[in-house]
């Protein structure tokens, strides 16, 4: 019989062991805690709504109808719109950075990336209220005008013969919401893919410049698939921030509670925004809806991340590179 062999990991390994199965433990513990918190106060609305809960569009707890199936409609169509707008930008802006940008500009970029990253959103809010969202609205007008033939871009109401048409139709729409919430979530994506982007083997780099490749040629053989890892993870962080956003989207929708598909058209509402709005108003069966509706948010983004985790998993940086 062979013999086997233990080897001592010494006590400062051990120790670190435990705090990290500590941490990570304590990390469970605090979500399946949150999880619960709000089931058991959503309890008393999940029990009277009972399915009609996820069918349901209008909000009135007190009268007995309620529902989150504009608000979750709202949620995603918001998010889709901001990973649509931020990935393109985050990639751009971290391929850049990691590889055409001089190396001393190239730190003034990381830094101004990484503090953009930290802006509170209620500065991106108030900017897209006061400033963006006067300056976006004859593209969402443009859009409506010569993309109406797309049925999400069509817009109720709306004149394109008429150039003194008002413009309220394209106010507070899920497009303008959207383009805001993406504009806090690149930095985001940004950092993560750039970081990424940057451990790209160098012995593979060189290889591709041997073999006659241009830079671009060895980005594209190279860098994208050694950091498909990053860029998915990067992309669904960004996606988790996306909804469950809440003062930016709030200052700038006018809620509405039906579904809308059309992005273009002024009025929506998210899960997020709706818990802001109706918090310091709601009775006792109110907040036990508006905890039911955060449960919701909850789940979804949990799905998210596992989904986010799984497909990170398969796709390991530099996995396609060996």
């Amino acid at each position: 019989m062979p013999r086997r062999l233990y080897a001592d990991s010494g006590l400062p390994d051990r120790v670190f062991r435990g705090v990290a199965r500590g941490g990570g433990g304590l990390i469970l513990a605090v979500m399946l805690l949150v999880g619960g918190f709000l089931l058991y106060r959503a309890w008393q609305a999940l029990t009277r709504a009972g399915w009609s809960f996820l069918t349901t569009e209008t909000w009135e707890p007190d009268a007995g109808r309620f529902g989150i199936a504009a608000v979750l409609v709202g949620t995603v169509l918001i998010a889709v719109v901001a990973i649509g707008v931020a990935v393109p930008l985050a990639v751009g802006g971290a391929l850049y950075i990691s590889e055409y940008a001089p190396a001393r500009l190239r730190r003034t970029l990381i830094s101004v990336v990484d503090l953009m990253a930290a802006v509170p959103s209620v500065v991106y809010g108030l900017w897209g209220l006061f400033f963006f969202e006067g300056k976006i609205l004859p593209t969402a007008r443009w859009m409506a005008t010569y993309l109406d033939w797309i049925p999400f871009l069509h817009v109720k109401g709306a004149d394109p013969d008429d150039p003194l048409a008002p413009e309220t139709v394209y106010t507070s729409s899920t497009f303008i919401a959207g383009v805001v919430v993406a504009l806090m979530v690149a930095p985001i994506a940004c950092s993560v893919m750039r970081e990424v982007f940057s451990q790209a083997p160098v012995g593979e780099r060189e290889g591709a410049y041997a073999l006659g490749a241009t830079r671009w040629g060895m980005i594209r053989s190279v860098v994208l698939p050694f950091g498909k890892g990053g860029m998915i993870g990067g992309t669904m962080l960004g996606l988790g921030r996306a909804l469950g956003e809440t003062i930016g989207v709030y200052l700038i929708i006018s809620p509405v509670f039906e579904i809308q598909w059309h992005v273009l058209q002024s009025g929506t509402s998210s899960v997020a925004a709706l818990i802001a709005l109706r918090y310091g108003e709601a009775s006792e069966f109110g907040m036990s809806a508006l905890m039911a509706a955060g449960l919701a948010l909850f789940l979804m983004t949990l799905v998210v991340n596992f989904a986010a985790s799984s497909v990170v998993a398969r796709s390991r940086s530099g996995a396609a590179s060996e």
